[in-house]
């Protein structure tokens, strides 16, 4: 690991993003529902129509953000880039093209810049929820990428 890397500790709670395309929100639903035990032991953020839904079917306080298309995966992508939200549950549908694709790409590729954890289905969901880390604090190693950026940029002149 560089020594320009940085480690951020996750707490035992953990700051949580909710996110789910229109055709799995009742899955995400549901999972919220089997799981809201552990869930609520959490900080719950969401996507405005998402996080309304998970807040009414199962009574978690969930923050909500602006719908996705409106802005809201941008304001998630912006609070994992600051550092305070460190986990994504977010249940995409692989089948259909979504009118803001360019967002979701965008928040998948900070969730992968900032090493967080992130599940887009309910399979990876249960194992990272089951995890003994979700209990525990976890030290979560940040690459330094403007080292590597600046190296690329050497290599090409």
């Amino acid at each position: 690991m560089s020594e320009n890397n940085q480690v951020k500790t996750l707490g035992k709670q953990k700051s949580i993003a909710l996110i789910a395309h229109d055709n799995r929100k009742n899955d995400l639903i549901i999972w919220a529902k089997d799981n809201q035990e552990k869930l609520k032991n959490h900080i719950l953020c969401g996507t405005g129509t998402t996080s309304k839904l998970i807040s009414e079917a199962t009574g978690l306080e969930i923050k909500g953000f602006k719908s996705g298309p409106l802005g809201g995966d941008q304001q998630i992508g912006a609070r994992i880039a600051e550092g305070t939200i460190n986990f994504m549950i977010f249940f995409w549908d692989p089948l259909e093209s979504q009118p803001h694709d360019p967002d979701v790409k965008a928040l998948l590729r900070i969730a992968a810049l900032y090493n967080i954890p992130i599940a887009n289905n309910e399979s990876t969901a249960d194992f990272l929820l089951a995890s003994p880390l979700m209990e525990q604090q976890y030290n979560r190693k940040i690459i330094d990428y403007s080292e590597r950026i600046a190296k690329k940029k050497d290599r090409q002149y």
